[in-house]
């Protein structure tokens, strides 16, 4: 038993859909949780993990076995609220200490209504979701003074097994903002200049970019806006000709959770817009709907990508960046149209990281280049994107 919770948390059953069962705490709130049960290698970063939509019906299986060492904040959020369906983790430490911490991750977890489980072996696992695939799950958190016994465990295998499968699910217009709104905040310093820490303010944008919100994190769209750009994020579902009506310098399509495939209204004005010539940029489930759009085609991996410490080749210079990753979903690079080339792999299995239009001012990339959490490696593809939107508006001026 773990010693930080000793007669502190009740127990908890992790179930999954093939009949595996796990006894650990329960960390978090008090009742059940269904979602696909996937692993995810980050050290660091529980809370922006937590917040990402883009795990929204996915219960996160934390591989490092000491998590909630530094508490959490009000700052490090990728969402209003958490997104993930639960969390797995092996060790929740005595104390959490760091200037910035405002919260025990147990405290956040149960004000946010969070099913989590400690105290189980991570590492047996996520060796079984390697060999046998993600697959669904079930968290059930007893409530103080309940005990395990063959029925909740029954209970909890049967909740596993009737969740829905994550292949052929439209989850970006769920997690979708509603309506429209404008964002300026600009990244986090630890020094903003008067002294203080925080995130900064774009006051000055050149550019004016649509932000297609298909579950989109909160860092990727400050690092957009720290490049000289005002945004505004759309939902999910807005037509193409809506957005040609904001006169955009450029267009980003978001990350999100779910099945590309499904998202029709997405790959349709992905490529009404793509075709205008206006630069666009895609991220993850992004990345996926832009290859959609353009002919390629999607399959569900057998446990997906899920960290921050993925290696990935870009084939344009030889460049080996360390990145953040977070998908189930892939294109295939046999589908490949020939406006499409690849311009990054993955060099743990090959697979595609990034696609580039020949024609267009139109690129995409499959991991998470605003790196929360993870590495700052691949931050220069904000970079490129701003580029085409100085050419384009260059262009367009002299035109």
């Amino acid at each position: 038993m773990l010693l930080s919770l000793k007669g502190t948390f009740p127990p908890a059953i992790l179930a999954l859909a093939d009949g595996t069962v796990f006894l650990g705490h329960s960390i978090g709130a008090a009742g059940s949780a269904v979602g696909e049960v996937v692993f995810n290698t980050a050290i660091t970063g529980y809370q922006e993990i937590l917040t990402d939509p883009s795990y929204a019906q996915q219960i996160v299986t934390l591989t490092y076995p000491h998590i909630g060492n530094y508490g959490v904040n009000d700052e490090d959020i990728e969402a209003d609220k958490v997104h993930a369906a639960g969390l797995i983790i092996r060790d929740l430490p005595l104390v959490a200490s760091n200037f910035r911490s405002t919260r025990t991750l147990p405290r956040y977890l149960a004000d946010a209504g969070t099913v989590a489980i400690a105290g189980i072996d991570t590492r047996k696992l996520t060796r079984h979701l390697r060999t046998h695939g993600a697959q669904n799950g079930a968290i059930v958190g007893l409530a103080a003074g309940e005990s395990v016994n063959d029925k909740a465990i029954a209970r909890a295998v049967a909740a596993a097994q009737a969740a829905p499968s994550m292949s052929g699910l439209d989850l970006a217009k769920v997690v979708s903002v509603k309506s429209p709104y404008e964002w300026t905040q600009t990244e986090w310093k630890l020094d903003k200049g008067d002294g203080a820490p925080g995130y900064g303010l774009q006051i000055a944008p050149r550019f004016h970019v649509v932000a297609f919100d298909y579950g989109v994190k909160k860092n990727i769209l400050r690092m957009i806006a720290e490049r000289g750009a005002q945004i505004t994020v759309v939902p999910a579902q807005t037509p193409a000709a809506e957005v040609l009506k904001l006169a955009p310098d450029g267009v980003f399509l978001a990350n999100g959770p779910g099945d590309p495939a499904p998202c029709d209204y997405a790959i349709e004005a992905a490529r009404e817009l793509i075709e205008t010539g206006i630069p666009t940029f895609g991220i993850c489930l992004g990345h996926q709907i832009m290859a959609l759009a353009l002919g390629a085609n999607t399959y569900k991996m057998k446990f997906g990508h899920h960290g921050a410490n993925h290696p990935v080749k870009d084939l344009d210079t030889g460049r080996v960046s360390i990145t953040s990753q977070n998908h189930g979903f892939a294109v295939d690079e046999k589908s490949l149209p020939a406006t499409l080339r690849a311009t990054h792999i993955s060099l743990f299995d090959n697979t595609l990281q990034g696609l580039a239009h020949t024609e267009k001012p139109a690129f995409c990339f499959q991991g998470h280049p605003e790196a929360s959490p993870g590495p700052h490696d691949i931050a220069y593809l904000f970079d490129r994107f701003t580029a085409l939107m100085e050419k384009h508006k260059t262009e367009a001026t002299n035109a």
